[in-house]
């Protein structure tokens, strides 16, 4: 029984990270002109590299994948 409960709540709680995560990409989406991403930057400057991790991941594939739709529009015949 204890098995079961524990597994439930690690799969509630996987669940709320995750929207956790989506619902932070989401906001950090709008940051998108060099204007918006020099005053993001500078807000998390404030911070530790530790505080900040997660934020500059979600940042960075977010370059990738704009970056990435760039160059595939650019190569469309």
């Amino acid at each position: 029984m204890r098995f079961l409960r524990n597994t439930r709540k690690a799969i509630a709680d996987n669940r709320a990270e995750s929207r956790a995560r989506r619902q932070l990409s989401d906001e950090l989406a709008a940051f998108r002109t060099a204007a918006e991403r020099s005053e993001l930057d500078m807000i998390l400057s404030r911070h530790s590299a530790d505080e900040t991790r997660e934020i500059h991941a979600i940042l960075n594939q977010q370059d990738a994948e704009r970056r990435y739709q760039v160059g595939v529009g650019t190569h469309q015949n």
